[in-house]
């Protein structure tokens, strides 16, 4: 129990460290994501990620970078939590005896269980979380008839009226676990295995913090160089509209997809994505491990 506590404190520690650090990338991420495609002849909204930061600012000042952190702040301590707790029970079920250190496999097989749990969590969150930051996005509610949401309770009230109730939270179920279960398989193995680099091969209880920071950051860029398509998909399953969806689910979604952008249009946001991962999961995982460490 003394283990589960110390996980569930670093884990939450080590979220909202992850969180302020990096929902301002999310942010351009998802506006770009679930942009409208142009008419032909006409520009998109926004032409990358620079342009999308400049109009965000001007028209929501710089609040609106952190559009929709409400949701994800409030469920970011059990987010982080379950993920680094269900982790660390299945470290404790893999050690042939206490202390034993781990393969990185048996790291990659850790994270990939990790990755089940918190998808039912990250999944109604992030519905919640696209929902505010694509708003703007999608166009004037005036003239394209989107709804306008005034927070996270909104978001989650108009989906339990109108789109099938508790349900409909878990709109983008399938993607989110494509996307959970093969990235912190991806994220955990690499980050322990280049630990191990870092030591050489030794017990990296004793690496410094500038080492933690960059495996920390390589970790979570190879979250999303793995898995980045998923998550595509799964953001604009998350904004489609409910009564004229434009998909029919995550495989006609990524059909479409292709057909329309082709395999650019997988890759949208993924700038910003990238830019974010890196400090963020160097913020969580350093905070997680000092946090953890100082708990004894």
């Amino acid at each position: 129990m003394a283990d589960i506590a110390k996980d569930l404190t670093a884990g939450t520690v080590g979220g909202v460290a992850q969180l302020v650090c990096g929902h301002p990338f999310d942010t351009i991420k998802v506006k770009l994501q679930s942009q409208p495609t142009p008419a032909p002849g006409q520009l998109p909204k926004y032409s990358g990620a620079m342009d999308a930061v400049k109009q965000t600012i001007a028209a929501e000042g710089p609040r609106g970078l952190y559009k929709g952190m409400g949701a994800p702040l409030a469920t970011v301590a059990a987010f982080n939590a379950l993920l680094f707790t269900v982790r660390g029970q299945m470290e404790a079920l893999l050690r042939s005896e206490p202390g034993a250190p781990l393969s990185v496999n048996q790291q990659i097989v850790c994270g990939a269980g990790a990755g089940v749990a918190v998808a039912f969590l990250a999944c109604p969150t992030e519905l919640i979380k696209c929902r505010l930051q694509a708003q703007s996005a999608m166009g004037d509610a005036a003239t394209s008839g989107a709804i306008k949401y005034g927070g996270p309770m909104d978001v989650a009230r108009h989906v339990l009226r109108s789109e099938g109730g508790a349900r409909g939270l878990f709109k983008g179920l399938v993607p989110t676990l494509a996307r959970e279960v093969p990235g912190n398989a991806a994220m955990f193995g690499v980050y322990e295995g280049f630990k191990k680099y870092l030591a050489g091969g030794q017990d990296t209880s004793s690496l410094g913090r500038g080492s933690l920071i960059a495996a920390g950051g390589l970790a979570g860029a190879s979250f999303w160089f793995s898995v980045y398509p998923t998550d595509v998909v799964k953001s604009v399953i998350q904004v489609d509209d409910y009564k004229n969806p434009k998909f029919s689910g995550s495989i006609d979604a990524f059909k479409k997809i292709l057909a329309s952008e082709g395999v650019k249009g997988l890759y949208k946001g993924f700038g910003p994505a990238m830019a974010r991962s890196v400090p963020a999961n160097a913020a969580c995982f350093l905070a997680y491990e000092v946090t953890r460490s100082s708990l004894g």
